[in-house]
C-alpha cells in the first residue's frame, strides 16, 4: 500500500520534518509533490521515533506546510549503472546533463557503497604513470592507493587535475583504464574548463564526469563523491577496469557537510565541523583499493584547498590520517611561475616503495628518489644558511647545492601543462641533475648504481647530443654556471695577489 503524507511539521533550511511516519528507514529516498505539481527528491537523514527528518535535494523553497505530499519509495539513494556511463556528464546527484538522454541501467546500486572486507583487500602494487616528473619519480601513485593533493586557494590545482586526467595511463597493455572525475562546488567557468579540456584532448570517451556547481544545493554536493565512487566501483570490480577517481574540491564537500550538520542542530566540533567529519571522510576514502578475485582497481586522487594554507586545518589534517601520503603544492613556487608547484619535501607516497623498481618502473627508481630527496633537503639547509651569512660566504660545495636546487626546481619540478614525460625520461632527467653534483656527495646510492647511471648521465651532459629539450636546457645552464664560477675565481685570485 502506498501512502502519501500530507503537510509537513517544520521546515529548516534544506530540511523538512514529518510526524507519524510509519515503516520508514534511514537513508530512504522520498518523493515530495508541491502545490504546482512539481516533484522533488529527498532522503531521510534522521529518525526519532515516528518523526522523520528529510533533506530535500533541490532545496525547500516553495514547499508548503499544509499541502505538500510526501511519498516513501522504500529504497535508498541509488545510481543507475551501465557500460554506457563512459563519456557521459552528470550533475551532482547522478542525473545526465549532457543532453544525451537517460542511462538505461544494467543495475542500480546504493550510493553509500558496501564496505570492503579487509581480509579481501589486496596490497596495492604497480603504478599509474601521470606524466608529471615530481609525482612519478618522488611520490609515485600506486594502483588502489588514495593520495590527496593539498593545495591553496588560487593555485593551479585545477590545471594539474586536468593534466593528470589527460596523461594518466597504466603499464599493462591489456588493462582498461578510465577516469571518474567529480567536481564539487565549482564555478561555472571552472566546470566549463574541465568539460572543454576533456573534450578537446579527446579523452572524454574514457571519462565519467560529475559536476556540482557552486550555486547548486549543498545536499547535492554531499551526494556527488558517493555517486562518483559508486560508478568507479562498478567499472572496476564488475567490468574489470582500472579507475582513477579525481575529486575536487574536498574542502567544498566538508563545508557543505558543516552547513548541513548545523541545520540539523548538531553540536559542532573543531572550527564548526561536525564531530563525525573523520568517519564521514573515511567512508569516502576507504572505497579505494583492490579486491581478491577482481582484476580492476579503484585509485583516488582527492584534491582539497587548505584555508589560509594551513595544513593543520581539520580537512587536510583528518585527510592526512586516512590517506597514504599527500602531494603538497607550494605557494612560493607558484609565485615563481613554477608549474606544477609541488613542494617535494613535505610530499610523500607511503605505498610507493612496493610499486616501483625492477618489474614495475626501473631498478634505479628507489635509489634515485632517495638521493633526490636527500640532495634537495641539503639545498634547503644551505638556503637557510645563506639567508644568515650571505651566499658569498658559502663553501664551494654549498654553492654547488644552491645551483642544484635552482636546476631541480626549474627543470625537474617545472614542466609544461601539456608536457607528458615518460617514467624513463623523468628518471634520466633526475640522474642528469645529480650529475651536476660531485660523485662523493651522493651517499644514498651504491657504487654499482653510480657506475651504471651516474657516469653515463655525466657523459650525456658533456655532449651536444642532449637527449631531450629539458636535458639541453639543463646542460646550457650548467655550462653558464661553470663560466660564472671561473670568472669569480679569476677575480678573487687577482685581488689576493
Amino acid at each position: 500500500m502506498i501512502l502519501d503524507y500530507i503537510g509537513v511539521k517544520d521546515i529548516n533550511g534544506p530540511l523538512i520534518v514529518l510526524d507519524d511516519v510509519q515503516d520508514a528507514f534511514f537513508e530512504e529516498v522520498v518523493g515530495i509533490r508541491l502545490d504546482d505539481g512539481s516533484i522533488r527528491q529527498g532522503r531521510i537523514v534522521q529518525m526519532e521515533g515516528n518523526r522523520a527528518v528529510i533533506q530535500v535535494f533541490e532545496g525547500t523553497r516553495g514547499i508548503s506546510l499544509t499541502n505538500t505530499r510526501t511519498r516513501l519509495t522504500g529504497r535508498p539513494m541509488e545510481m543507475p549503472l551501465s557500460p554506457e556511463l563512459l563519456g557521459r556528464v552528470f550533475d551532482g546527484s547522478g542525473r545526465p546533463i549532457d543532453g544525451l538522454g537517460n542511462i538505461f541501467p544494467v543495475k542500480r546500486a546504493n550510493v553509500n557503497g558496501t564496505p570492503i572486507n579487509p581480509v579481501s583487500r589486496i596490497y596495492p602494487k604497480n603504478y599509474i604513470n601521470t606524466g608529471v616528473s615530481t609525482i612519478d619519480t618522488l611520490m609515485t601513485l600506486i594502483r588502489g592507493q588514495k593520495l590527496p593533493i593539498f593545495s591553496g586557494s588560487g593555485m593551479k590545482h585545477n590545471e594539474l587535475a586536468v593534466q593528470i586526467a589527460r596523461q594518466s595511463r597504466i603499464s599493462d597493455e591489456n588493462g582498461e583504464f578510465a577516469i571518474v572525475f567529480a567536481a564539487m562546488g565549482v564555478k561555472n567557468d571552472v566546470a566549463d574548463y574541465f568539460r572543454r579540456s576533456f573534450s578537446e584532448s579527446g579523452i572524454l570517451q574514457r571519462v565519467v564526469m560529475f559536476q556540482n556547481l557552486a550555486n547548486d544545493p549543498i545536499i547535492e554536493r554531499i551526494l556527488t563523491p558517493r555517486c562518483a565512487l559508486t560508478v568507479a566501483e562498478y567499472l572496476a570490480f564488475e567490468l574489470g577496469m582500472h579507475i582513477l577517481v579525481i575529486m575536487t574540491d574536498m574542502t567544498a564537500y566538508a563545508e557543505a557537510l558543516r552547513e548541513f550538520s548545523s541545520s540539523k542542530g548538531e553540536i559542532p566540533g573543531r572550527k564548526g565541523y561536525p564531530g563525525y567529519l573523520y568517519s564521514d571522510l573515511a567512508s569516502l576514502y576507504e572505497r579505494a583499493g583492490m579486491v581478491k578475485g577482481k582484476t580492476g582497481s579503484v585509485t583516488q586522487l582527492p584534491i582539497l584547498t587548505m584555508p589560509n594554507d594551513d595544513v593543520t586545518h581539520p580537512v587536510p589534517d583528518l585527510t592526512g590520517y586516512i590517506t597514504e601520503g599527500q602531494i603538497v603544492l607550494d605557494r612560493s613556487l607558484d609565485g615563481q611561475g613554477i608549474y606544477p608547484p609541488v613542494a617535494v619535501l613535505p610530499s610523500l607516497s607511503r605505498l610507493m616503495k612496493d610499486g616501483i623498481g625492477k618489474g614495475y618502473t626501473r631498478e634505479d627508481h628507489s635509489a634515485l628518489s632517495n638521493q633526490l630527496f636527500a640532495s634537495y633537503a641539503k639545498v634547503m639547509d644551505v638556503r637557510s644558511l645563506a639567508s644568515v651569512i650571505g651566499e658569498e660566504e658559502l663553501s664551494p660545495d654549498d654553492k654547488k647545492y644552491l645551483e642544484f636546487g635552482k636546476l631541480f626546481e626549474s627543470h625537474f619540478v617545472n614542466q609544461g601543462p601539456s608536457e607528458n614525460r615518460s617514467i624513463e625520461q623523468s628518471l634520466d632527467l633526475g640522474w642528469e641533475l645529480l650529475a651536476t653534483l660531485p660523485r662523493g656527495a651522493l651517499d644514498r646510492v651504491d657504487d654499482q648504481m653510480l657506475d651504471q647511471y651516474y657516469e653515463p648521465a655525466k657523459k650525456r651532459l658533456s655532449t651536444d647530443n642532449a637527449k631531450d629539450r629539458a636535458s639541453q636546457v639543463l646542460w646550457d645552464h650548467v655550462n653558464k654556471i661553470g663560466e660564472d664560477s671561473e670568472e669569480e675565481s679569476g677575480n678573487g685570485g687577482g685581488e689576493n695577489e
